[in-house]
């Protein structure tokens, strides 16, 4: 024993040894040549700086992208556990700046929400591709849906969890823009979403292909199909898979090469103005009778602008309109694309609803919000802001099992989510977690009808900005529609899908 004890001491020091005396003479590193073996420590903590902050050293509500508060409430609603917080809340609502609250009805008014009511649907206002008179418009019969997450981005387990919990939800499942795989068909009904790289509706050469378009319809349960312009979380620059995650398998369902680094240019060939866009658009609207709409982030609003213009002479375009917020994330990105490009969703997004309201044009169109808006008082301000349709991504695969290790862009993530390693990726159970995101989708539709029902509503968009107060860190307030700037009547549905929620509620 004493002769194992003595020769295992002897390799560990002969390995420190040798340590110390690469980290000696390498010239890399200052900190290893001045501080050989303890300088490694400095590396290691910094690669687990994300782990330590959160378990160890933040509080409830300082952790990003998301808090703690805010996981916990998706995971133990995935988990159908308890989401009630003690004690009050933790959060300094009268020093904290934009702070949202919602302006309950004293006298009701509307039924209190049952958990019954979200596992039924929550409907849709509108019906998606009825002011374009689309042969497959419909109206969704959830107004909370799966967004855009690629499989490429995400594994192939992820995907399926997220398919299987959107059928199970009743949701519409976005399929982002890598293309159909057999991932996505476990019984959820999609939006096909087609962006620069135009996977999936490429031809051998490349290029866009309307027939590949219409093959693709016929072979998969597509309701609507989504022209991606950009995306939150990296607005103008295209998107990229790198290589490591470029599988034989996620290649050919792109029609690229395998193991190698996967492009998405920055624009469209296939257009370059906004009329061709339009074109564009009702090009795939009239090969596919399906509705057609368009994703972006805001950033000029002279696209805007003349979009709405060119629709209203035209009378053609998007049946609707997706605003991804620049705090968007399930992308990876430099840095400063993260951080400074793409305005946010409480800016852009009302800056390009007053467009469509002041040409008269919000009624026609169904807008969408994707954006950290995964939890009630996010939703229900978006909601009457003008959406009639949320979109949720980070928080989805939150209730898939991510633990926000913020390993996405290295292909090493742990839960495998986020990851195209098979080991990592096999530790993630569909059948479990595809309940788990069903369980969430339901409890953040039964939280919209039950802040609905305290507002005085008997659906989410019949509440308006008028239920909405921004109370700032100097102890003012002001109402909603007086920081967003609008007139009476934005925000919520016209007076045909009022009659019609009417019925349907």
């Amino acid at each position: 024993m004493a002769k194992t004890i003595v020769k295992t001491a002897g390799v560990a020091a002969g390995l420190l040894g040798g340590v110390a005396v690469y980290d000696l003479m390498q010239k890399k590193h200052s900190v290893l040549r001045n501080f050989p073996i303890i300088g490694h420590f400095r590396y290691w903590l910094e690669a687990i700086g994300p782990e330590i902050r959160q378990y160890l050293v933040t509080d409830n509500d300082e952790e990003r992208p998301f808090t703690r508060d805010e996981r916990r409430w998706v995971y133990a609603s995935s988990k159908r556990q308890n989401t009630y917080f003690g004690f009050g809340t933790d959060n300094e609502i009268d020093r904290s700046p934009n702070y949202v609250i919602v302006k309950h009805s004293a006298l009701g008014g509307a039924d209190a929400a049952s958990d019954e009511d979200a596992s039924h649907h929550v409907p849709c206002a509108k019906i998606l591709g009825e002011a374009h008179g689309r042969p497959g418009a419909f109206r969704p019969t959830s107004v909370v849906n799966i967004s855009a997450m690629s499989f490429g981005s995400l594994s192939g387990p992820a995907i399926e969890a997220l398919n299987k919990g959107a059928a199970l939800a009743g949701c519409l499942h976005n399929t982002g823009e890598g293309g159909i795989s057999p991932h996505h068909l476990h019984g959820g009904d999609l939006v096909w979403e087609i962006g620069t790289g135009y996977f999936g509706a490429r031809d051998e050469s490349g290029h866009f292909s309307i027939e590949r378009v219409r093959e693709q319809v016929s072979s998969a349960p597509i309701r609507a199909i989504e022209v991606k312009l950009s995306q939150g979380a990296k607005a103008g620059l295209g998107g990229l898979v790198p290589a490591a995650k470029m599988t034989p398998e996620i290649a050919a369902i792109r029609g690229v090469p395998a193991w190698r680094d996967c492009y998405s240019p920055p624009h469209h060939s296939e257009f370059s103005t906004v009329d061709g866009l339009i074109d564009f658009v009702e090009r795939i609207a009239g090969a596919t009778g399906l509705p057609v709409g368009i994703k972006s982030a805001v950033g000029e609003e002279r696209f805007w602008d003349e979009l709405v213009d060119r629709m209203s002479t035209r009378g053609e375009g998007p049946d609707f309109v997706t605003i991804d917020g620049g705090e968007g994330g399930t992308g990876a990105a430099p840095l400063v694309f993260a951080d400074h490009v793409g305005l946010p969703f409480k800016v852009g997004f009302p800056r390009v609803y007053r467009t469509f309201a002041e040409a008269g044009l919000a009624d026609d169109v169904v807008f969408v919000g994707s954006a950290k808006l995964g939890f009630p008082p996010n939703a229900l301000l978006a909601m009457a802001l003008g959406c009639d349709l949320i979109g949720v991504a980070r928080e989805a695969m939150l209730a898939v099992g991510c633990i926000q290790a913020q390993r996405c862009h290295t292909g090493r993530c742990p839960t495998g989510v986020a990851t195209q390693s098979k080991w990592l990726a096999g530790g993630l159970d569909p059948a479990l977690k595809s309940v788990r995101v069903a369980n969430y989708l339901m409890a953040l539709r039964f939280e919209l009808l039950r802040l609905a029902s305290a507002c005085g509503k008997p659906h989410p968009a019949l509440v308006d900005l008028s239920s909405f107060e921004i109370v700032d860190d100097r102890f003012q307030s002001q109402p909603a529609a007086a920081v967003f700037g609008y007139k009476d009547g934005w925000g919520t549905p016209g007076a045909a899908e009022i009659d019609a929620l009417s019925d349907l509620t």
